[in-house]
């Protein structure tokens, strides 16, 4: 039986905690979604279990007697690297949750208390990504061996040359399938991350898309690389992260009206952005960005009071963007603005909020939409219209604002019967823009 045949087995999460009653709430959180849990009250409780089950994915407590969960976490690391580690840990543990991610090299932290759809969440995606490594790892080790055999290949039997040289092709094709998959998976888990955060403002639907797409656009545009692109193009996906500790009632106000108390608040978001994404090696660049986003060319922003290019380009891609499209939807003005507007306020705000050469660009790309606006080559359908193979041409959003699936998606026979079965319980029609063809 090959291992594509064998039966999937459930994976193996281990909760480790003192608290027995948090314990059996992350016991009643996790059973239905059918893993296999072990639970420890202790570091050492916890490593017994190790050593006779396999064990894919940990979640410790950081406060715990004897030994603390940075200790834990640095033993798990040693003895079973390949184990995903998550950190419990409250926001004034932070030097001991640093400590756990330079010794414990912990795949996230997530603080106490926790949103239960958010902790599931981390633990589906981080179990997910696993799968995939697991299986990129598989498919190089086939590769590696099939190098060594075509090597050990008889120079006279060409035949068999050609033969392995097939199967060979054929490994690297699923190899690089691998590879993509696992690239979507990520960026799809930032999306899905992205329209949580935004679900604490409905009112904002889609702007963070809309600033990233902006953003990645002028990046492109502006000579960067595709790395730094796609980084610009993530940070703005995730530039409110920091906003979630913040109050409700300081999530809109305009900076201008806040208290020196308030303002002093809502000046560390960008910081506390960058600091929840650190445990990320993916995300590390675009953590960078998200921090000097606020940043102002004339030196004035915060938090670090960078100014002119000491601010880097990604950052000062996302701070015009973010403002064009706050603009847009009138947030901080009395009602939203035209686009010919939005773009004259950030004209005449160059040199002191944004850099000259990011507006210079952004009016050019203006311009080229103006110009290929009719020439779009893309058609509306409706659902019934809909056939498989077909390509979205724009982001599908419902009339909420909330974003279904990102353009340039495939179409499957299931995604639409998937559509149909969402404006029956929605109640109204969807437009679906698909490239022409």
């Amino acid at each position: 039986m090959s291992a594509s045949e064998m039966p999937e087995i459930p994976a193996t999460v281990l909760f480790v905690d003192d608290e027995t009653n948090i314990l059996s709430s992350l016991r009643r959180l996790f059973r239905p979604l059918g893993y296999r849990i072990f639970t420890a009250e202790g570091g050492a409780q916890g490593l017994e279990i190790m050593e006779r089950e396999t064990v894919d994915l940990v979640v410790s407590d950081m406060r715990m007697p004897e030994m603390n969960g940075a200790q834990f976490l640095e033993k798990v690391r040693e003895r079973w690297p390949d184990t995903v580690r998550i950190l419990l840990t409250g926001y004034a543990e932070i030097g001991a949750t640093i400590d756990a991610i330079n010794k414990g090299q912990i795949y996230r932290y997530v603080s106490k208390p926790w949103e239960d759809n958010d902790i599931t969440l981390i633990v589906r995606h981080a179990l997910q990504q696993k799968v995939l490594e697991r299986e990129k790892k598989r498919l190089e080790e086939l590769t590696n061996k099939q190098n060594e055999e075509l090597k050990d290949l008889n120079a006279n039997l060409e035949a068999k040359v050609v033969a392995r040289t097939n199967e060979l092709n054929q490994t690297m094709q699923s190899l690089n399938a691998a590879h993509e998959k696992l690239k979507k998976s990520f960026i799809t888990s930032v999306r899905v991350f992205s329209n949580l955060i935004e679900m604490r403002n409905p009112s904002k639907s889609g702007h963070s898309r809309r600033v990233a797409e902006l953003a990645r656009t002028l990046a492109q545009n502006m000579g960067m690389s595709a790395a730094e692109a796609q980084d610009t193009f993530i940070a703005g996906l995730l530039l409110d992260i920091g906003k979630i500790g913040l109050p409700d009632r300081l999530i809109d106000r305009p900076f201008h009206s806040l208290t020196a108390d308030e303002r002093a608040c809502v000046t560390k978001y960008p910081a506390k952005g960058e600091m929840a994404l650190m445990a990320l090696e993916q995300l590390q660049g675009a953590a960078k960005l998200i921090r000097s986003h606020r940043e102002r060319f004339d030196g004035t922003g915060y938090p670090d009071r960078l100014s002119g290019l000491s601010i880097p380009l990604g950052a000062r891609i996302l701070a015009m963007a973010e403002d064009y499209d706050t603009a847009l939807m009138g947030v901080g003005f009395t009602k939203p603005m035209k686009p010919s507007e939005a773009a004259l306020l950030i004209e005449d705000d160059k040199d002191k909020r944004y850099d000259p050469a990011v507006v210079s660009a952004f009016q050019a790309e203006l311009d080229k939409a103006r110009a290929t606006t009719n020439t779009i080559p893309e058609q509306a359908l409706s659902s019934a219209q809909l056939k498989p193979g077909m390509i979205l041409a724009r982001d599908l959003i419902t009339r909420s604002g909330e974003m279904l699936l990102s353009k340039e998606y495939v179409l499957t026979e299931q995604l639409i019967e998937q559509i149909k079965s969402f404006e029956h319980m929605d109640g109204h029609l969807l437009t679906v823009n698909v490239h022409r063809t």
